[in-house]
């Protein structure tokens, strides 16, 4: 029940936006909790690789006296990751196109998040 409800909350998400590749949301020990992923992207690699990239980026905003992280940002050749922590537990993950509006993504993805939150 509680996973129906996190993958109906990243198919509205994916929904407000074409240039939303891909979302999921991932515990932060790394555990695929919900995802709408593209075929041949591996969940387990995902999963694996956004909490380690929050778990830096926790530390690096702790170590540089930042405070507590409401995002972590990727921009590569291909697009964007965009990862928001969605409760104390959780991440959202989201996959953007090099084209994306991105004030709109963030925007969608915190309301998930927020969303997310209340779910789990």
């Amino acid at each position: 029940m509680r996973e129906d409800a996190l993958t109906n909350i990243l198919s509205q998400l994916n929904a407000t936006s074409a240039d939303i590749q891909a979302s999921a949301v991932i515990s932060t020990d790394g555990l695929m909790m919900a995802a709408l992923l593209p075929q041949g992207l591996d969940q387990d690699r995902m999963g694996a690789m956004s909490a380690a990239l929050l778990s830096l980026g926790s530390r690096v905003a702790r170590e540089l006296d930042r405070g507590t992280p409401e995002q972590v940002l990727v921009k590569g050749d291909n697009g964007y990751v965009l990862m928001l922590q969605a409760g104390n537990d959780a991440v959202l993950t989201v996959l953007a196109s090099t084209a994306a509006k991105l004030g709109l993504i963030f925007l969608d993805a915190k309301r998930a998040a927020a969303a997310m939150a209340q779910v789990l």
